[in-house]
């Protein structure tokens, strides 16, 4: 930021620390005595407000409405962002051509703000053990033998016995490049497990265009950082070696703050970094300069007290408190925490629970920082010199905690106590993250979802049929599945993989239950995908990798995998048992996301559990067990609290393998990218060469009709709209914008197929697609979940209303759009619980909406409208087979009601949920990219 001095209507708050030469806005020069009232996260925003106040976005009544917690809207400028997005991108690179095209310099076109860009997110397994283990040695010969069994070796004698063809090393001493692992036997570097590398060069090839795209981003857009590939997702160690909690510019010092579209940003906040995720659209106008839009939210502050029980992991922690606080019901709130009970805290800890805040639909989790997080900052990529100044400035400015003096707790809008030694293991399912089982009791609640009538937590299997027992072949070996049998056990990048305690905890659960005796069944696809090399680093060094591997969790690369669906087959043996059985089998992973059906088709009950659990359950082969009584292993009784570490022995394991090695070797990553990275060309030009042969990356046409003139595109009126969807409550971002891999049965392979011979292997994911629109647009609303009222049953299928015919989604939507119909679309409550975005239609009406798919349906032109309280689409009888007419006025003002009428005679009162003037500015543009391209004109 650039700041005239003489004209900031807040230059008397300027300061100086470090001798006077660094500058900073100091709020405590207000002498408000409100200031030391605030929770220290509403501090960081009203810094913002006082540092940013122009007189435009922020005036200096936003600043008094801070200073006084009233409901008015913050307009915060985050100094960083990051994001996993190539979807901004190729908009970004869409509104260059666009304002090229208008006379405009594209070059102009650029983020105004930090941007990290990471290129790791989604990842597909193509190969897994069983794979490996059967795949011929291509080195020729026998297989070589392994130290301790580990897929990978050091390249001694006793580690690898086979000799390698001339001029070329034997698979199993292949390096991945850039991953600093060593032998627990021997101390040298080895090879990655088999099937890293294999699933690495497929990934890689895969998504060359993607790569090349991004790496044409780095050389033509300003403030872009692009993060390489095989380095990581958003995760605790990359968010934090990209974060650096206070900015300095120009000599003046300001606390960092971040908006990402990744699901994980919020993680942010266990490092005392002000972060939240926002969506894409939005995150696009914020990389161009716009403020962000938030209102001024409530502050529950989150009392932590007692001692934390040694058999609980962070999970556990996270859980506890995601219950607590959905119960309370704090959507859209900020949660602070605070208490004596937080000093007991990691900082890798509270990262992971502030990492599920969405979880509970809290906007944020902040954890200010204290003593604890210093101490963690020593260790990582921060200098003495660095540190100090960070300390004096949150001191200066009041955003340090001592959380053992209550002299210093802030006024919070309420307060929620939990009690850490009331915490015990817990696992989430089986069909939604919020329905919490108590590990102990995990055999009997399993059963009662057999009994039970189908729903949100059951099945309904009737009782002779509960005893189903099925017997297939596999491998030579006979197995039999039942209900509850564990088919799928991942530990995945998502939220848990951030945590060395608990990634340590399984990996010490690991290495005893092999000292027992202890092992996994070969059909259970069993996985292991860190957040960032850095996971496997320390896995590898503290010994434990080698006893993962052995239970057949090995290192199949870096990103999303299992929780967005993309696991890698079953056996079709196991398939079979399981349709012919018709059984509840069931996968257990350590992440954040498990819809009914997300993990496989085939596999109905999912459970989230912390990375031990996930081993345990792994081993035990079955969710109908009681731990506390035994694991059993050919015919002898392992009790789990005998394989369990003791918090002592993770913490030391801590200590001793999590070092600031782990940040060295990431920055070496970071900086160095890898051959495949450093390989790839591309354009040096200011617009993109656009290859429109590509399935990858398309220029979309948000921009096609854009023109010099300030026309506003939205229409005044819809008139005469037929239903394009008629659906009920809940209604996730997973149904509307399905993750996970392209089926060859929906809409999206048409194009696959059109621009390329694919086979059905190569269509992809949904995430690696995401930069064509055009098969996004024929992936919206494709999931087999989707229950359509109109058509009456599960499918991606909806009534073309005036033919009767039943189609695809995609194809009634582009008839009505041919013939010049409008659509809308009618929902229950809490529509869009997620964070994609709809496409191809005019207005949403539902009773209620999730608030971020809110904002980008404004930020696509689409008007989210909402049915006035007590009112849905049941009592106003309505059959989705009208046509609507929607007045919209002229002068359009926030939550301003309309009303709908329809060809039956009947009318009824919405309300557009527009929360200010720029949400009205944005709709009238036809979207919020097309109001930002506009600016620049």
């Amino acid at each position: 930021y650039t700041f005239n001095f003489t004209e900031h209507p807040y230059c008397h708050l300027i300061d100086t620390i470090k001798d006077c030469a660094i500058k900073f806005f100091n709020p405590e020069k207000l002498n408000d005595a409100r200031y030391d009232k605030l929770p220290l996260s509403i501090r960081v925003l009203l810094e913002s407000a006082i540092r940013t106040c122009d007189g435009f976005y922020t005036k200096e009544e936003d600043v008094q409405s801070i200073l006084t917690g009233s409901s008015s809207r913050a307009k915060p400028r985050c100094p960083s962002l990051q994001r996993d997005g190539i979807p901004a991108m190729v908009d970004l690179a869409a509104m260059r051509d666009a304002v090229a095209k208008l006379g405009v310099d594209p070059c102009l076109v650029n983020p105004k703000c930090p941007t990290d860009l990471i290129v790791d997110h989604s990842l597909q397994i193509d190969f897994s053990k069983c794979a490996i283990q059967n795949a011929p040695n291509p080195g020729g010969g026998q297989a070589a033998s392994h130290c301790g069994g580990q897929k990978g070796s050091c390249g001694k004698a006793s580690c690898s016995d086979t000799p390698s063809s001339p001029g070329r090393p034997p698979a199993s001493v292949q390096q991945i490049e850039n991953t600093p692992l060593l032998c627990p036997f021997h101390l040298k570097p080895v090879s990655e497990p088999e099937t890293a590398l294999k699933n690495q060069e497929m990934e890689l090839n895969r998504n060359k265009e993607r790569l090349q795209f991004f790496k044409w981003c780095s050389k033509a857009f300003k403030n872009v950082n692009v993060v390489p590939p095989d380095v990581g997702a958003v995760h605790q160690v990359n968010l934090e070696y990209l974060s650096r909690v206070v900015q300095l510019s120009d000599d003046f010092i300001y606390p960092d703050s971040v908006v990402g579209t990744d699901s994980h940003t919020t993680m942010i906040n266990g490092l005392g970094i002000l972060g939240w995720g926002v969506g894409g659209i939005e995150t696009e106008a914020v990389m161009l300069g716009q403020p962000v839009s938030l209102t001024l939210p409530r502050v529950v502050g989150c009392k932590l007290v007692g001692s934390i029980n040694p058999l609980a992991t962070s999970i556990d922690i996270v859980l506890g408190i995601t219950k607590h606080l959905r119960q309370a019901g704090i959507e859209g709130k900020f949660v602070e925490f605070f208490g004596p009970g937080v000093c007991q805290l990691s900082v890798p800890d509270r990262t992971t629970i502030a990492n599920m805040c969405p979880e509970y639909n809290a906007t944020v989790s902040f954890f200010p920082v204290d003593h604890v997080t210093i101490k963690h900052f020593t260790k990582t990529n921060f200098t003495p010199e660095k540190l100090e100044l960070l300390e004096s400035y949150l001191k200066a400015v009041k955003l340090f905690r001592a959380y053992d003096d209550s002299s210093q707790d802030p006024e919070y809008s309420e307060v929620i106590e939990i009690n850490l030694s009331s915490m015990v293991p817990y696992v989430s399912g089986p069909k939604r993250p919020q329905d919490r089982v108590v590990v102990s009791n995990m055999k009997e609640d399993f059963q009662r979802s057999l009994d039970e009538k189908v729903g949100l937590r059951s099945f309904h299997i009737s009782k002779e049929k509960q005893q189903t027992r099925v017997p297939f072949t596999h491998c030579g070996q006979e197995y039999s599945l039942c209900h509850g049998s564990v088919v799928i056990a991942a530990v995945i990048s998502c939220t848990n993989n951030c945590n060395p305690s608990v990634m340590l905890t399984a990996g010490l659960l690991a290495k005893k239950a092999v000292e027992a005796g202890l092992v996994v069944k070969p059909y259970i696809r069993t996985s292991l995908a860190p957040g960032s090399g850095m996971v496997t680093h320390y896995l590898s060094t503290s010994g434990v990798l080698p006893y993962f591997n052995q239970l057949g969790f090995e290192v199949i690369g870096y990103g999303c995998a299992t929780c967005v669906g993309n696991t890698a087959p079953l056996p079709e043996a196991a398939v079979d048992a399981i349709k012919q059985g018709d059984l509840v089998a069931c996968g257990v992973l350590s992440g954040n996301r498990h819809f009914e059906g997300r993990l496989c088709d085939c596999v109905r009950a999912n459970y989230l559990a912390s990375p031990p659990l996930v081993v345990a359950y792994a081993i035990a082969g079955t969710v109908g067990i009681d731990f506390e009584k035994s694991v059993t292993s050919e015919g002898k009784e392992v009790y789990l609290r005998d394989v369990w570490p003791s918090r002592e022995e993770v913490q030391q394991t801590e200590e001793d393998s999590v070092i600031t090695s782990v940040f060295k070797e990431l920055s070496g990553r970071m900086k160095k990218g890898n051959a495949f990275w450093n390989q790839i060309e591309c354009s040096d030009s200011a617009l993109f060469p656009w290859d429109h042969k590509s399935t990858y990356i398309r220029s979309p046409s948000f921009f096609s009709k854009m023109v010099r003139e300030n026309v506003y595109v939205c229409q005044k009126k819809i008139t005469d709209a037929h239903v394009l969807l008629f659906l009920g409550d809940n209604v996730t971002t997973d149904h509307i914008s399905p993750a996970g891999s392209i089926s060859r049965t929906s809409a999206p392979p048409s194009i696959c197929r059109a621009n390329g011979q694919l086979t059905p292997r190569d269509f992809n994911s949904y995430g690696a697609r995401r930069g064509n629109d055009a098969v996004m647009t024929r992936g919206t609303f494709a999931s087999m979940k989707l229950h359509n009222r109109l058509v009456g049953k599960n499918g991606p299928k909806t009534v073309h209303i005036p033919s009767g015919q039943t189609m695809d989604v995609f194809e009634a939507a582009e008839r009505y759009q041919r013939d010049g119909v409008p659509l809308i679309i009618l929902a229950g409550k809490d529509y869009g619980s997620g964070n994609s975005r709809d496409w191809g239609v005019r207005a949403v009406i539902a009773e209620s909406f999730e608030k971020l798919h809110r904002r980008q349906l404004l930020g696509m032109g689409i008007v989210p409208l909402q049915f006035e309280s007590g009112e849905n689409a049941e009592s106003l009888e309505l059959s989705g087979k009208e046509r609507f007419t929607i007045e919209l006025p002229e002068d359009l003002c926030p939550n301003q009601p309309f009303t709908v009428k329809t060809s039956q005679g009947k009318s009824f009162h919405v309300t557009a949920l527009f929360e200010d003037e720029t949400d009205i500015i944005c709709f009238k543009h036809g979207g919020l990219l097309r109001f930002v391209a506009r600016t620049l004109l």
